[in-house]
């Protein structure tokens, strides 16, 4: 081992071996390509289901497994995730790094509109949405104000959204709007209505007394009572 050492040491090729390095590596870096930004193509879709008035099990066992099988079928899927609510599914098909994005959707498509014969009665069609890995918002604005109500806020952000829109190299943008909970509003929802029997009409006298009590409006009936259920019966 000495030897082999000793030998570097005393040869003269040892420092154009070190130079013969240096200049390999200088040349790896300024010919290897790079790019700021890298535009890496990873295919995503996603797939909405609808059944209204189907329960989650139901969605699962006749929508949601059915279509992750036919789905993981497409060449070039790597990863299926699925979502099942109430009445909906919605699967997000992501293909490998790399794959062709339109013949990623055109295979997704033939296979879904090939097996429509196998949705369900009551179910959809299925809504294909093809999603980007740049599709996330670069810029977020948030308006709010203790002058102004959740209306006039609404229509500044509208104009502020018209004026976004004229920015040269600007894509799409989106407006959202939060509504604040109308504490005179009353609500009510069918998953009780069995064990209730109270009906609008019945209801609406004592609200408005408490409303008077407490002097928080005049006279009249409450301002807003929504019934999602028959007036006949109503659930709290």
């Amino acid at each position: 081992m000495e030897s082999i050492v000793r030998a570097f040491i005393d040869s003269k090729l040892t420092p154009l071996a070190i130079l013969a390095a240096l200049c390999l590596g200088v040349f790896a870096i300024v010919a290897t390509p790079r790019e700021e930004e890298p535009q890496i193509v990873v295919p995503m879709i996603d797939v909405f289901v609808e059944m209204p008035g189907a329960a989650i099990k139901e969605m699962e066992q006749r929508v949601t497994i059915p279509m992750e099988k036919k789905l993981a079928e497409i060449q070039g899927v790597e990863y299926i995730y699925s979502t099942t609510a109430p009445g909906l599914t919605m699967a997000i098909v992501r293909f490998y790094v790399g794959e062709n994005e339109e013949d990623a959707i055109v295979r997704l498509y033939n296979k879904l509109y090939s097996n429509f014969d196998l949705i369900p009665a009551g179910a959809s069609r299925p809504l294909i949405k093809p999603r980007s890995i740049d599709d996330v918002p670069i810029l977020s604005l948030t308006l709010w104000s203790e002058r102004y109500d959740h209306f006039t806020l609404r229509r500044i952000a509208a104009e502020l959204d018209d004026a976004i829109k004229d920015i040269s190299d600007v894509a799409a943008t989106q407006l959202r709007a939060h509504w604040p909970l109308n504490p005179n509003t009353l609500r009510s929802g069918p998953p009780r209505a069995s064990s209730a029997s109270a009906t609008s009409r019945a209801i609406a006298p004592p609200i408005e007394a408490a409303r008077r009590a407490k002097g928080q409006a005049s006279a009249g009936r409450p301002r807003s009572v929504m019934w999602p259920v028959p007036t006949a019966t109503a659930a709290w």
